[in-house]
């Protein structure tokens, strides 16, 4: 029993440097880039609220243990803009992060986070659809707060963030529509316009 509790605080005290993983995006009103350890919690309120607008229904408990898991690995990994694309190297940096994190872990906790870990990244069930669509979502209404953000500063044009941020209609399809048509104003206003100063 001690020996399972230590690994446990081993674990909560390795995933505290989720903290020093900076992401792409700056919350809204402050000049610094958030880290992954926030942008999980925003992610796990959104999808509290955002499920009655799920086109089916999810179990938003399971939805919320994937989003606490899903950038464990990127204390390994490092964070990458999602705008890149996937990976081989990516990909294969991010399971070893995951077998080594979660593997301080005992059974079956380690199980456990593997497997929502594993779930999300694979999106098989209508829940890791709808995790994956609220973590396409925070970032996207970031930026759209803070006039294009880290598209601009990544030259990411308006047809790329269309393309990677549609999967939020296969979840939540009015949620789509909202935001589709939040990003066409934006463009009109001259967002996407790369040569603009921000």
């Amino acid at each position: 029993m001690t020996t399972d509790l230590q690994r446990i605080f081993t674990f909560i005290i390795e995933i505290d440097r989720l903290k020093a993983v900076l992401r792409k995006t700056k919350p809204v009103g402050v000049d610094r880039y958030e880290n992954s350890a926030e942008h999980s919690w925003q992610l796990c309120l959104m999808a509290q609220l955002l499920v009655p607008y799920a086109n089916s229904p999810v179990d938003v408990v399971r939805v919320i243990e994937m989003l606490l898991v899903h950038d464990i690995p990127e204390i390994d990994a490092g964070d990458q803009i999602v705008y890149q694309g996937p990976s081989e190297a990516r990909a294969a940096a991010e399971r070893a992060g995951a077998s080594r994190i979660f593997g301080l872990l005992p059974e079956p906790q380690a199980t456990w986070c593997f497997s929502r870990w594993e779930e999300f990244e694979t999106r098989q069930s209508k829940e890791a659809i709808f995790a994956y669509a609220v973590d396409r979502l925070v970032p996207t209404l970031q930026n759209l707060q803070c006039n294009g953000g880290s598209w601009r500063e990544n030259k990411i044009s308006l047809e790329r963030v269309i393309a990677v941020n549609s999967a939020v209609g296969l979840a939540c399809p009015s949620v789509w529509d909202h935001v589709h048509d939040l990003l066409r104003q934006a463009a009109d206003a001259g967002m996407f316009r790369h040569d603009v100063p921000t």
